[in-house]
C-alpha cells in the first residue's frame, strides 16, 4: 500500500558550507518564532529558514528567488544518483541519552480517504494555505514529512548497518540534538526498504498541515500537466520515516492547565465516584505517573499540593457510543470528556482559558505564579496507541503528541516541478 522511491535530493554544498551544517539548519517552520528568525538570520548568510520562513513580506517570491540564486551560485547542489537518506537524531532527554533511527525518501501521497497515510489531529486552514503559497512558489518539498511505520527487522539491520559508516552531513541544532545524514544508494538495499513498506498503513506524526497541502498541490500539478505520469516528483512526498518500536522515539506528554477554574469541593466528590485520590508529594508528581503508564492516571496540582487520580470506576456514559475503545482510553479523552466536563469547562479556548505545557515543573511553576488554577499533568500516549486511533480515523484531541525531537530542516529538499520524474 506504501510505495517510496529514492531520489536526487537538492542539499548544501560541502565545498561552500562544509560537512558540519550546525550554521544553517532550522527547526522547522512552524515552530520558529520572530526572535529565532532573527537569530537564524544573523547565524549565517545561507541560513535555511531564508528559504522557509523568509521575514520578507513577499516570503513565497523571495523564498523562490533565493532558492534559484544559490542553485546557480553553487551553495545547493543535487546528489547524481538517486537515494534513499538514513537520518540519525541522537539527543538527551533528562538526564537520558537517545539516537532516533529512521530514513527520508519520497512517499507517494494518497488523500486519507484511502486509508494509506492515516492522520491522527484536526488542521486548520491558515498554515495550509501558507505552505501551499510556499509550494507554488517553490515547487520543492523543502521541508520533510514525518510518519510512523511498522519495521519487521529489516529496515533496522540496513540502519544500524549504513551509521557504522561517516555521515555525508550532520549537525548540532539550538536544542544540542546531532543529527547525521547517511546516502543509501545501493539498490538491493533500497529493494528491501520498499518490500517492508509496501503492505503497511503509516500515520504522520508531525506535519499535518504540510501533507495535506501536499496533495492539493499534486491534484492542482495533475490538472496543469495533461499528460502527468505516475513517477512525476509531484505525487509524491519528502518524507522521514521511523519505526513505531524504535528505541529512540519518543513521545513527551503535554499538561494542560486551566486559568480560571479549579478542581471544588462539590467536583472532588464527583471526582471520587470516578477515580482513586490520594494526596501526593509534589517531587513525586512524575514517579506516580511513570508507575501507571498503563492506566488512566493524572496528578492535579492546585493550591500548592499535588493529588494522584487513577480511574477505577465506568466513565463510559460520558463518552460519545461511536467512538472507538482507543480513541475512549486516551488520556485526554477522559479529562476532558469526565474531569472537564464535571468541572463545567466545555471548549476551553487556547491561551486564554487553557494553557499547555512540555514539562512538570514549567506547570507546577505557572499554577504557583498565579497564571493558572490548576494544572493536570499526564503521562505521554505510546506510538502504538497513536496508529490504533488513526485505524479507526479518529483524530486525538488537541495537544495529544509532542514527537520529540522535531525533524530539523535543511539537510535535504526534494524538487516537484513539472519536469521531474522519480
Amino acid at each position: 500500500m506504501v510505495e517510496i522511491k529514492p531520489f536526487r535530493a537538492i542539499h548544501y554544498s560541502k565545498d561552500v558550507i562544509g560537512r558540519d551544517l550546525s550554521a544553517v539548519i532550522t527547526q522547522p517552520y512552524d515552530k520558529i518564532d520572530a526572535k529565532m528568525q532573527d537569530e537564524y538570520y544573523r547565524k549565517h548568510e545561507y541560513n535555511f529558514v531564508k528559504l522557509i520562513l523568509p521575514r520578507e513580506e513577499n516570503r513565497y517570491e523571495m523564498a523562490a528567488k533565493r532558492l534559484k540564486e544559490w542553485k546557480e551560485k553553487g551553495v545547493l547542489v543535487r546528489c547524481r544518483a538517486p537515494a534513499i537518506y538514513v537520518y540519525t537524531q541522537e539527543f538527551e532527554l533528562q538526564g537520558k541519552k537517545y539516537v532516533r533511527r529512521g530514513f527520508i525518501a519520497a512517499m507517494r501521497l494518497h488523500p486519507f480517504e484511502e486509508r494509506v497515510v492515516l492522520p491522527h489531529e484536526k488542521t486548520h486552514r491558515g498554515p495550509k494555505e501558507d505552505r501551499l503559497n510556499m509550494l507554488r512558489a517553490t515547487k520543492t518539498n523543502l521541508e520533510a514529512g514525518f510518519v510512523l511505520y511498522k519495521d519487521d527487522g529489516r529496515v533496522r539491520d540496513i540502519i544500524n548497518e549504513t551509521i557504522k559508516g561517516e555521515p555525508k552531513f550532520y549537525g548540532v541544532d539550538d536544542y544540542g540534538t546531532v543529527t547525521r545524514l547517511y546516502p543509501v544508494k545501493d539498490p538491493e538495499k533500497i529493494k528491501v526498504i520498499q518490500d517492508v513498506l509496501r503492505d503497511k498503513q503509516v500515520v504522520i506524526a508531525d506535519g499535518h498541515h504540510r501533507y495535506e497541502t501536499a496533495v492539493y498541490f499534486r491534484d492542482e500539478m495533475r490538472s496543469k500537466v495533461p499528460d502527468w505520469k505516475e513517477n512525476h516528483a509531484f505525487n509524491y512526498r519528502m518524507t522521514y520515516m521511523v519505526s513505531l518500536d524504535d528505541e529512540g522515539l519518543v513521545v513527551l506528554p503535554t499538561h494542560r492547565l486551566l486559568a480560571k477554574v479549579k478542581i471544588g469541593e462539590d467536583h472532588w466528590d464527583q471526582i471520587r465516584k470516578y477515580f482513586s485520590v490520594e494526596e501526593i508529594d509534589p517531587a513525586e508528581a512524575e514517579a506516580y505517573l511513570d508507575a501507571r503508564r498503563d492506566k488512566n492516571a493524572f496528578v492535579v496540582y492546585q493550591d500548592e499540593k499535588a493529588y494522584g487520580l487513577e480511574l477505577t470506576g465506568d466513565v463510559s456514559s460520558f463518552m460519545d457510543p461511536s467512538w472507538s475503545e482507543a480513541y475512549k482510553s486516551l488520556d485526554a479523552v477522559v479529562l476532558r470528556e469526565v474531569i472537564f466536563r464535571i468541572m463545567g469547562v466545555v471548549d476551553p479556548k487556547i491561551d486564554e482559558d487553557i494553557f499547555y505545557e512540555r514539562w512538570i515543573n514549567d506547570a507546577i511553576a505557572r499554577v504557583d505564579g498565579g497564571e493558572a488554577k490548576v494544572a493536570f499533568l499526564l503521562n505521554p500516549t505510546p506510538p502504538e496507541k497513536v496508529l490504533e486511533v488513526a485505524r479507526h480515523m479518529e483524530r486525538m484531541p488537541q495537544k495529544t503528541t509532542d514527537f520529540y525531537p522535531k525533524v530539523i530542516s535543511g539537510f535535504t529538499m526534494m524538487p516537484i516541478d513539472e519536469g521531474e520524474l522519480l
